[in-house]
C-alpha cells in the first residue's frame, strides 16, 4: 500500500518551469554541449526561486532520447551536480523518447505524491544536431524482421504519412492550415511578450565569430505563407502529405520544472502555478504512433474521472500537424478552437525531443495564470515506437466567475492515477 509517513497520497503541484530558446539542429547551439543547456535550466529554476533551499531538492530526473555523448552517463546526476547543487542530491536518466520530460515528471511527482520526495527537479534535454535520434543504437534485428512492427515505424515521417492514410479527411491543405496557424499564433505570443518570461538565456559559442547570447527561438518562421507551404516536397512518400512546414524540425533545447507537494510548496513560499490531476499513458501500433495521444488521454481522462468537455486548455504537441488533427477529429474538437495551444506549438517553435513535455506543461501554466475561468487543462503527445501521453492538470487561479483569484483549486484526484 502507498502513502506518506502520514498515510494519505499528497497533492502535487508545479512550482515553476523554464526552458533554453530552441534552436535548429547545426544552429545556434552548433557548439554549445547538451550538458550545459540543462545545467543552465536548473541554476535558472533556482535563482527565479530563491525560497528554496538547494539542499531540499530531493532528486533530479532528466530526459534524453539519444543517451550518448554529451547527453549521456546520467545525465540528471551530471547536470545537478555541475548547476551547484549539493552532492547529496541524487539524480538519474530518462528514456520515453519524445515523453521523456513527461515522464521525468509524472515518476517524480508520483515520488513526491507517496512521501518519498518534497521537491524534484525534473526536465529534458536533446541536441538533435550533435546526437539524431536513433545514434548508437543497435535495434535488435527480430524487431522488424520478424514483423513484431511495420519498418515504417523506424521513420517518424512515415508513421505521419501513415496517419494520413487513416484519417483521409485530413488532407495536406488542411495540414499546411494547421501549421500556418501555429506559426501565426507563435509570432503573436511573442508579440505579447507570453513566451519570453519563461526562457532562459543562453550563451552560444562560435568558433569563427565568438560567443552570442541566445534570447528567443530560432525555429519559427513568421514569413511563412499557405502558398509557399504548398510548394514544399513531401520526402517520406512522393505525392505525400507530410512536408518540412507541416512538421516539427530537428532542434536542440533544454527544459525543466520544480515539483513539490502542495504543502512543502506553502511552507517555503513556492508558487503553486499547477496541480497534477492525473496522466495517462498508452500503446499504440509503432507504425501509427502519431494516434497515440487519443488513447492516453482516454486513459488518463477516465482515471481523473474527468470528460473531454472538462478541459479548458489543451498543449498539444504538434510533431506533425496530422497527428494534432486526428486528435482533435477523435474529440470533436475544431481545427481553431481557441482553447487549442494558444501561444502555437513545435511545428514553430521546435521539438527537441524528450525536453519537449515540460514546454508544453510551463505554456499551460502560464496560460492558467491567464484564465481563471479556466479550471483544467491537459498536455499531450505522440511518442515515437508508439505511444501516447498525457498529463491532466487543475488551475490554482480557478475562479467560476472568471475573477483573478490569489488561492483555490486542489486536485479532485491524485498523482498516482
Amino acid at each position: 500500500m502507498f502513502g506518506s509517513a502520514r498515510g494519505s497520497v499528497r497533492d502535487v503541484v508545479f512550482v515553476d518551469g523554464v526552458r533554453t530558446p530552441f534552436g535548429k539542429a547545426k544552429g545556434v547551439y552548433a557548439e554549445t554541449r547538451a550538458d550545459d543547456l540543462i545545467v543552465r535550466v536548473i541554476r535558472e529554476l533556482l535563482r527565479r526561486n530563491p525560497s528554496l533551499p538547494p539542499e531540499r531538492v530531493d532528486e533530479v530526473a532528466i530526459a534524453a532520447t539519444t543517451q550518448i555523448g554529451d547527453q549521456g552517463l546520467t545525465i540528471g546526476r551530471i547536470a545537478g551536480v555541475l548547476a551547484g547543487l549539493p552532492e547529496s542530491v541524487p539524480g538519474y536518466a530518462v528514456d520515453r523518447m519524445c515523453a521523456g520530460a513527461v515522464t521525468a515528471v509524472t515518476t517524480t511527482a508520483s515520488s513526491i505524491a507517496v512521501g518519498a520526495y518534497d521537491v524534484a527537479v525534473a526536465g529534458g534535454v536533446e541536441h538533435m544536431g550533435r546526437h539524431p535520434m536513433g545514434e548508437g543504437a543497435d535495434l535488435n534485428p527480430r524487431f522488424v524482421a520478424e514483423r513484431l512492427v511495420d519498418p515504417a515505424a523506424l521513420v517518424m515521417g512515415s508513421t505521419a504519412e501513415n496517419v494520413h492514410d487513416r484519417y483521409p479527411a485530413i488532407t495536406r491543405a488542411r495540414a499546411d492550415a494547421y501549421a500556418l496557424a501555429s506559426q501565426e499564433k507563435v509570432a503573436k505570443a511573442y508579440a505579447n511578450g507570453q513566451i519570453q518570461p519563461d526562457l532562459v538565456p543562453m550563451a552560444a559559442r562560435h568558433a569563427d565569430s565568438g560567443w552570442e547570447l541566445v534570447t528567443a527561438d530560432e525555429p519559427p518562421r513568421p514569413t511563412t505563407t499557405l502558398a509557399g507551404l504548398a510548394e514544399l516536397r513531401t520526402p517520406f512518400r512522393p505525392h505525400g502529405r507530410v512536408t518540412a512546414g507541416n512538421s516539427a524540425g530537428i532542434n536542440d533545447g533544454a527544459t525543466g520544472c520544480l515539483l513539490a507537494a502542495v504543502e512543502v510548496a506553502a511552507e517555503l513560499g513556492l508558487p503553486a502555478k499547477m496541480t497534477l490531476v492525473g496522466y495517462g499513458f498508452a500503446g499504440v501500433a509503432p507504425e501509427v504512433m502519431g494516434v497515440g495521444p487519443i488513447p492516453s488521454t482516454q486513459k488518463a481522462l477516465a482515471r481523473t474521472g474527468l470528460t473531454i468537455d472538462d478541459i479548458g486548455l489543451f498543449e498539444l504537441n504538434e510533431a506533425f500537424a496530422v497527428q494534432v488533427l486526428a486528435f482533435l477529429d477523435h474529440f470533436g474538437i475544431a481545427d481553431d478552437d481557441p482553447r487549442v495551444n494558444r501561444y502555437g506549438g513545435a511545428i514553430a517553435l521546435g521539438h527537441p525531443l524528450a525536453s519537449s513535455g515540460v514546454r508544453l506543461m510551463t505554456q499551460l501554466a502560464r496560460q492558467f495564470a491567464e484564465h481563471p475561468e479556466v479550471r483544467y487543462g491537459l498536455t499531450a503527445m505522440c511518442v515515437g515506437l508508439g505511444m501516447g501521453a498525457t498529463t491532466v492538470w487543475e488551475n490554482p487561479h480557478h475562479d467560476a466567475a472568471g475573477n483573478s483569484a490569489a488561492t483555490g483549486g486542489t486536485a479532485t484526484a491524485t498523482a498516482t492515477s
